[in-house]
């Protein structure tokens, strides 16, 4: 069951960075700045970070579906609703202590992206 997450994943993560790409290479174009921004400030990498609490709340939202009903939360009618914001704040928490990586593999593929290719 985690093999095909993973793999829509990945799929997803492709798209996300070829679409990051193609708008962060438009703006570079339009705007040209000889400052770069600050990491927090700049919108490839807030978008990377995105993307990856959106994969770790639908990963960890597999997890909790497949734990049960079991638990503190349990099945009392509104647990759906609790579940759900747990989870995207479990999610969101992750990303922003560091994550799991995935942003900034996606934050590191815009860029050379963005670079355009390379003839060496």
């Amino acid at each position: 069951m985690v093999a095909p997450l993973a793999l829509i994943g990945l799929q997803v993560a492709g798209s996300v960075i070829s679409q990051i790409g193609n708008a962060a290479g438009k703006a570079a174009a339009a705007k040209p700045s000889a400052v770069a921004k600050p990491p927090g400030q700049d919108p490839a990498r807030k978008t990377a970070q995105d993307f990856e609490s959106m994969f770790l709340e639908q990963s960890l939202n597999t997890a909790m579906q497949a734990a049960g009903e079991d638990g503190p939360l349990g099945d009392n009618g509104t647990s759906g609703i609790h579940r759900s914001m747990l989870v995207d704040h479990y999610a969101k928490q992750i990303s922003k202590a560091g994550g799991v990586g995935i942003a900034d593999q996606i934050y590191r593929s815009v860029l050379q992206l963005q670079e355009g290719p390379t003839h060496g």
